[in-house]
């Protein structure tokens, strides 16, 4: 299932190559946001058994990938960038966690992207900071050392397989998220239904990705970002990491005044405002369906901020020690 807006360059490079990893009886959906020119066309042209379904405008992300997945019918739900080429042997090594890891919810297989033109690791897994944040966990890392297929905290959404029951028992990505950190909600989710989730090695993408942040990405990255933290997080760890959560606030409040987005952050706060009737239901719905412990959710989270794309003040030194400290003395409260 492809999610499309504008993307008729990036289809007609995606999608010779998925077709080359498709089985009899597979399907393949590609949702299109309101493109102002139809991906008909591209799609007629290098995979014309797929089905094209028109939204008739962005209803965002989320809300296209939900509408793609009721349309399938397969044991499988794959998301799978427009941008996100699959290569060689990619098909056959999406497909076998479902009878070879029946304790896998889901999995993700292995991004990789070009980086300073050498073909490079964009994602092997999305590492979430207690307070939140979240990246492309090992980006721009050699290939050689994304290592062999195992299970990992949260996935990416790049190119993300979901089993069928597991996508209807936790209802999909967030619709109101339009975009980014839905795939964090969804892994999150998944774990404390109690499923696990892994990285496939063998399958790979290549992922024309490029990071650039303009004050509507910010907008929905901050505000998805405490959203996923109200819904998901245990009430006790949440308590706990509200001290954290507050300075990082008033950090990001200053960061975004020096860059320019500011206004961005604190759209992001109204919405929040908005949506607190609606999250604290989402909330109560999720935290009864979650069958891990408080520690074991912990478990999933990460005290370092580990991204090159993080200033490395954050990331290094002091503030690194410091978040090391207070993560220590959460685990220890929680158990």
């Amino acid at each position: 299932m492809i999610v499309a807006y504008e993307s008729g360059p990036e289809l007609a490079r995606t999608l010779p190559g998925l077709a080359r990893e498709l089985a009899p009886g597979d399907e393949v959906i590609v949702v299109d946001n309101g493109s102002k020119v139809s991906p008909h066309d591209v799609v007629a042209e290098h995979l014309p058994a797929a089905t094209v379904i028109e939204m008739g405008g962005n209803a965002g992300f989320t809300v296209a990938t939900n509408r793609g997945a009721a349309a399938s019918s397969g044991d499988i739900v794959l998301m799978l960038n427009p941008d996100a080429l699959p290569e060689p042997g990619f098909g056959e090594a999406i497909r076998a966690p479902l009878e070879d890891r029946p304790e896998w919810g889901a999995w993700m297989a292995l991004v990789a992207c070009r980086v300073d033109g050498e073909k490079a690791v964009n994602s092997w897994g999305n590492p979430v900071h207690f307070t939140g944040i979240a990246w492309a966990g090992g980006h721009g890392r050699p290939l050689t050392e994304a290592g062999e297929t195992r299970e990992i905290a949260v996935a990416s959404g790049a190119a993300l397989a979901v089993r069928r029951e597991v996508w209807q028992e936790v209802g999909g990505l967030p619709q109101e998220f339009f975009l980014y950190h839905e795939d964090i909600d969804i892994s999150l989710r998944i774990q404390s239904a109690g499923h696990r989730i892994g990285l496939v090695t063998e399958a790979m993408v290549d992922h024309d990705y490029d990071f650039h942040a303009n004050e509507r990405k910010w907008f929905w990255l901050e505000r998805n970002r405490l959203a996923m933290v109200v819904r998901n997080y245990p009430g006790r760890l949440l308590a706990l990491v509200v001290p954290a959560l507050v300075g990082t606030e008033l950090v990001l409040l200053l960061v975004s005044a020096r860059q320019g987005w500011l206004g961005a952050k604190l759209k992001g706060y109204r919405d929040l405002l908005r949506w607190f009737p609606r999250l604290r239901h989402e909330r109560r719905e999720i935290q009864t369906a979650r069958r891990i412990t408080t520690s074991e959710f912990a478990d999933l989270l990460t005290p370092d901020l580990d991204s090159p794309l993080i200033s490395a003040f954050a990331r290094k030194g002091l503030v690194r020690g410091l978040l090391r400290l207070y993560w220590r003395a959460v685990r220890t409260l929680v158990g």
